[in-house]
């Protein structure tokens, strides 16, 4: 079983993103990305309607980290500590040694190759230190900009569960890719 510790936090550096912790200082950026129509597209779950809704989600998330179950992080550029997006890790299956990955970003960045950077450094992250022999995510199948991530990094599409996800009103589908440690 794995044993996960994110004690100290773990921040992360691309060329051109720090992914931290997101805090309490990020909750208008944070209800931004979650109370924004286009970011929460393929997301189904409520958009936010106040910051608390994000304070409480970020309390949550830290929560998650607090107990190893889980990691996010917010997705900064270089240049500007504000909070554009976030990727995480979550329903980490210890005993398997598998985790679902996450990401979403705000979409004044859409289209510059940022969640492709932030993805590749949190698979980095997942395989060679916390040791993960697989990740997997499941999507929207209608999110074309998503599949395109994963298949970016060779993400092999697993399974298509049909209407298994009630949301808005209606049963929606449900894409699952997976990546192993030793592809």
């Amino acid at each position: 079983m794995l044993e996960l510790n994110f004690d100290p936090f773990p921040i992360l550096e691309t060329e051109r993103l720090v992914l931290r912790r997101i805090t309490l200082e990020d909750a208008q950026s944070y209800f931004d990305l979650r109370s924004n129509a286009d970011a929460m597209k393929h997301i189904c779950k409520p958009l936010q309607t106040t910051i608390e809704e994000s304070k409480t989600m970020i309390y949550k998330i830290n929560e998650m980290i607090a107990f190893n179950d889980g990691i996010g992080w917010a997705v900064c550029l270089k240049t500007d500590n504000k909070m554009i997006g976030s990727v995480s890790f979550h329903r980490i299956e210890k005993e398997h040694h598998r985790a679902e990955i996450g990401y979403m970003l705000h979409p004044d960045y859409w289209k510059k190759g940022i969640v492709s950077e932030a993805v590749e450094s949190i698979i980095t992250y997942g395989f060679n230190t916390l040791n993960f022999h697989s990740i997997e995510a499941h999507i929207d199948p209608t999110n074309i900009g998503s599949e395109k991530v994963l298949q970016k990094f060779k993400f092999v599409k697993e399974a298509y569960f049909k209407e298994n996800y009630f949301f808005d009103g209606q049963f929606l589908d449900t894409a699952v890719y997976s990546l192993l440690s030793n592809l």
